[in-house]
C-alpha cells in the first residue's frame, strides 16, 4: 500500500513562489495518476492539477493556469507542484493524491472522489 507525504508548504508574500513535493513510499506510483488538491478554511476541497504516469500535458485548474506547473519523477517516486506568482487566494492546505488507472492515465479525473490515496497535506499561506 502506498503512503504519500507532502512537504514544502510555507508562509510567503504575494508574488512569491513555492515548490511543493509529494513523496510516495510503500509502493511505486509510476503507473498511477497523481493529483494536487487544496482546501481553504470553510471551502470544499478542489482540484489544482493532475499528471499522468507518463507525464504528458497535465491538467491545471483555471485558477492556477499560467502560474503553477506540475511535474513528476517516477525514478524517485516524487511529484512536484511549482507555484509562482502566488496570491492570497492560494492560501490553503495542499494535498497530493493518487489513483491506480489503466496505463496511469488521468483522463477526466479531477474530483477528490476520483482519487483513492491521500497525504496529510502541507499548509500554504500567502499574505498580501
Amino acid at each position: 500500500q502506498v503512503q504519500l507525504q507532502e512537504s514544502g508548504g510555507d508562509s510567503v508574500q504575494a508574488g512569491g513562489s513555492l515548490r511543493l513535493s509529494c513523496a510516495a513510499s510503500g509502493s511505486t506510483h509510476s503507473n498511477w495518476c497523481v493529483g494536487w488538491f487544496r482546501q481553504a478554511p470553510g471551502k470544499e476541497r478542489e482540484g489544482v492539477a493532475t499528471i499522468a504516469a507518463g507525464g504528458g500535458v497535465p491538467y491545471m485548474s483555471d485558477s492556477v493556469k499560467g502560474r503553477f506547473t506540475v511535474s513528476r519523477d517516477n525514478t524517485k517516486n516524487m511529484v512536484y507542484l511549482q507555484m509562482n506568482s502566488l496570491k492570497p487566494e492560494d492560501t490553503a492546505m495542499y494535498y497530493c493524491a493518487t489513483v491506480a488507472t489503466y496505463g496511469g492515465a488521468c483522463g477526466n479525473r479531477f474530483r477528490p472522489a476520483d482519487f483513492r490515496t491521500w497525504g496529510q497535506g502541507t499548509q500554504v499561506t500567502v499574505s498580501s
